[in-house]
């Protein structure tokens, strides 16, 4: 249990613009920040953060709420573990009372997978710098590779023993289950038998964004037909390796700050680059790129430079990769190393500066290096060059950006002298196809859709949720504030007939709201808000120093995301970016009384309709004849209603 006191200062201290940064590319929109949503495939933001209210949201799934309530939605954490993320992101030392045995079992399956990886984690690492195999093995072949001691600790570098049962045997000792050393494939189980999945390799810990360990890379230090150079761990809960790239926790900042990412790849690849001075870089671990792992960087930055060595094979496989990038909306560099070289070599024989200014004169544009490549190939046999130039403007037909197409067109005209008349042509006919089945597609999708509209009403909208709804807000927002408020008196005039008589009166926007709810004894309908509603007013209440911050942060998650949903929807439009088109939408603060007022004199006129409803329900329900007295309501009503719509400038 960690102590009430630490998680208060937890909360005090992270900045939720600061723990979001670290996973998001946040740009400055007016006085939040905004960026790609992390929950879903987009192009346009749609995910905002709020420094000042301290939340973000996510208007594209609808997930919303504080710096805590993202590590939790985004890495998976438990409320605890994101405490210690963020004491450790911000040196906060906690205080922690130690788990009884009972409490770690109720520790949900993914946990526990976490735990498992943590701890072989840590085995790994004790036994290539504890042990005598791991020393003289091990750690002997990391420093052949020309890694620091440094280096070999900040990617966590470890070595399986050459034994069977090693480390099962130490993790069953420990109090693990087999059942989770089985799961996340650290161990292999085999009728009655288990044994260890990595043995005599060096190790390489694979981590998600937030540096939680998701699996392990193996290499093999002996010459063996029989076994894998490179093993992985298998798919598991917490592994999926085509969602992981290998260094992105150690590059995510570096990437943000330089607007680029290298991509390689080996592990050694990585590490190499990240010693000599680059570190933002990563790597795909041996497998083809994939959609999720581009996805991951576009959200850091907008600008892939891909690294490889000469070998065609590796040439190849790399094309195909670009593809996706471009599907993706960004922008895409390849540079190549000299002939015997790779990413790891290159930069272990080279200064940072050096390297640098390879990277920077020999990284080509992706038209230019697949025009080169493949024309190669290809320049004395027309037909393969034929085919050489669709490839291309295949490619070139994965940008989304109508602009960057036409460049890269002028450009291929240029490198593979055609007209660009021809390779516009070949784009549309491209572009005609792909139109021609994304036509099919919708057709097919508006069929299941009109069985869908036909077999559901329409959803009338609920005019009771939304006003109290935008009460929440109101106090949310302007609680404590001081406003001068036009209540409207109802007072007969000389002629007998009732009259709204403006007064003018001095007071806080809660105590404004309550007492006109309480007068008028209007109850929300609405359990979520009625809750929400008494909770807020009695914090006002007591609490002369109100902020949004601290409320957020003391109630329960279904509450706090309620809450972060409501505040989030009030800064939308600055994700439109209205002011670059000279249109300027009106502050609220400016008409907060109004605002108020406003709301108060909506909800009435409402419960004043529902109230006429219920006379004529119980009217036909009763088959009464109608009395002087249900005549008479009505008629009050009615007249109540038509001076509060003049109030409010409607027309009835």
């Amino acid at each position: 249990m960690i102590s009430p006191a630490s998680i208060d200062l937890v909360f005090e201290t992270a900045r939720v613009e600061e723990v979001i940064g670290d996973f998001v590319q946040l740009k400055k929109a007016g006085s939040n920040f905004k960026g790609l949503s992390p929950f879903s495939d987009e192009r346009s933001p749609s995910f905002m953060v709020s420094p000042v209210k301290q939340i973000w949201k996510d208007f594209s799934t609808g997930k919303g709420g504080t710096a805590v309530s993202f590590l939790m939605e985004h890495e998976h954490f438990t409320y605890p573990e994101a405490i210690r993320y963020l004491a450790k992101k911000y040196n906060i030392e906690i205080e922690e009372t130690v788990q009884s045995d009972a409490q770690k079992e109720k520790a949900n399956e993914k946990e526990s997978l976490y735990l498992v990886s943590e701890f072989a984690n840590t085995y790994f690492q004790n036994i290539l710098h504890k042990t005598d195999q791991g020393k003289s093995i091990g750690l002997s072949y990391f420093k052949e590779r020309g890694f620091t001691e440094e280096t070999i600790k900040t990617f966590d570098l470890g070595y399986a023993l050459d034994v069977w049962q090693g480390f099962t045997d130490e993790a069953l000792k420990k109090g693990y289950s087999i059942e989770y050393l089985e799961k996340t494939g650290l161990t292999i189980v085999k009728e009655d038998k288990r044994f260890d999945r990595f043995k005599g390799r060096v190790m390489f810990p694979i981590k998600s964004m937030s540096g939680r360990v998701l699996g392990f890379g193996g290499r093999i230090l002996v010459t063996d037909k029989k076994a894998a150079k490179y093993m992985n761990s298998p798919e598991s809960d917490i592994y999926h390796k085509s969602k992981v790239l290998y260094g992105i926790y150690h590059a995510k900042q570096s990437i943000a700050k330089e607007d680029n990412c290298y991509l390689v790849e080996g592990y050694t690849d990585v590490i190499q680059f990240y010693q000599t001075g680059i570190k933002n870089v990563v790597s795909s671990s041996g497998t083809a790129l994939t959609s999720e792992q581009i996805r991951l960087i576009n959200r850091l930055t907008k600008n892939i430079t891909v690294l490889f060595d000469g070998d065609a094979a590796g040439m190849r496989a790399s094309l195909r990769g670009i593809d996706l990038i471009l599907e993706q909306g960004m922008n895409v560099k390849v540079c190549t190393f000299p002939e015997g070289e790779d990413p790891d070599s290159f930069a272990k024989q080279n200064t940072l500066q050096e390297l640098t200014e390879y990277l920077n004169a020999n990284a080509k544009d992706f038209i230019q290096f697949k025009a080169s490549v493949l024309f190669e190939e290809s320049k004395n046999d027309p037909i393969k060059k034929a085919e050489t130039v669709r490839d291309i403007i295949n490619s070139i037909s994965k940008i989304p950006d109508r602009i960057k197409k036409e460049i890269y067109i002028q450009e291929c005209a240029r490198i593979m002298d055609v007209s660009e008349e021809v390779l516009f042509s070949t784009l549309a006919q491209i572009n005609k196809k792909e139109i021609q089945e994304e036509g099919k597609k919708l057709k097919s999708e508006q069929k299941a859709f009109e069985v869908i509209k036909h077999q559901q009403p329409v959803k009338k909208v609920d005019v009771q949720y939304l006003l109290e709804r935008k009460i929440i807000e109101l106090l949310l927002l302007y609680g404590h504030m001081s406003q001068e408020f036009e209540d409207l008196v109802l007072k007969e005039n000389d002629n007998g007939e009732l009259i709204l008589v403006p007064e003018i009166q001095q007071a806080k926007v809660f105590e404004k709201i309550f007492l006109d709810l309480q007068d008028d004894e209007m109850e929300f309908s609405n359990p979520k808000f009625k809750t929400l509603y008494y909770t807020i007013i009695d914090r006002l209440n007591q609490d002369d120093n109100f902020e949004l911050k601290t409320f957020v942060n003391t109630v329960d998650q279904d509450m706090a995301n309620e809450i972060t949903t409501i505040l989030m929807d009030d800064e939308r439009y600055t994700l439109d970016d209205w002011k670059r088109m000279n249109i300027f939408p009106k502050e609220k603060l400016h008409t907060v009384s109004q605002l108020v007022s406003e709301t108060i004199l909506s909800l009435r006129c409402f419960l004043i309709d529902q109230k006429v409803k219920e006379f004529q329900y119980e009217t036909i329900q009763n088959k009464l004849d109608t009395n002087r007295d249900v005549l008479e309501q009505v008629k009050d009503y009615s007249g109540l209603k038509m001076l509060l719509s003049r109030k409010l400038n409607r027309v009835l």
